[in-house]
């Protein structure tokens, strides 16, 4: 069976819901999770369950072709930038960036109502 190779940049209050999910699906091989806060449960959960952890995204990002989507849940507009840029000038065309906004869609589908996030701007 093939798998979905996803990272996630950010292992906040949001993204640990999503985090459990990702990682309960049998279809989904986490690559790897990045989060500046080694102390957030997203992290720690990351850890029991053997995922990479790292506080540079841009370690996830150099991983090039072996990942097909990163999602970025950090509300971070440089983060989005770095991502961006970083993503061009590496000629990688294989991996996308999945915005927090959709991810929020998603999760709020499977939870059957509007997740909410602390982040204050979801902007592209």
């Amino acid at each position: 069976m093939n798998k979905i190779r996803i990272a996630m940049v950010g292992a906040g209050e949001t993204a640990t819901p999503l985090l459990r999910q990702l990682l309960d699906a049998p279809f989904v091989e986490l690559i790897g999770v990045a989060e500046l806060n080694m102390a957030l449960p997203g992290v720690a959960l990351a850890r029991e369950r053997g995922i990479p952890v790292t506080d540079n995204f841009i370690e996830l990002a150099e991983q090039g072709e072996r990942v097909d989507i990163i999602i970025d849940l950090t509300g971070s507009r440089k983060v989005r930038e770095d991502l961006r840029r970083f993503m061009q000038f590496a000629g990688n065309a294989h991996t996308v960036i999945m915005h927090e906004r959709i991810a929020l869609l998603m999760m709020s589908l499977s939870a059957g109502q509007l997740v909410e996030t602390r982040h204050e701007s979801l902007s592209y």
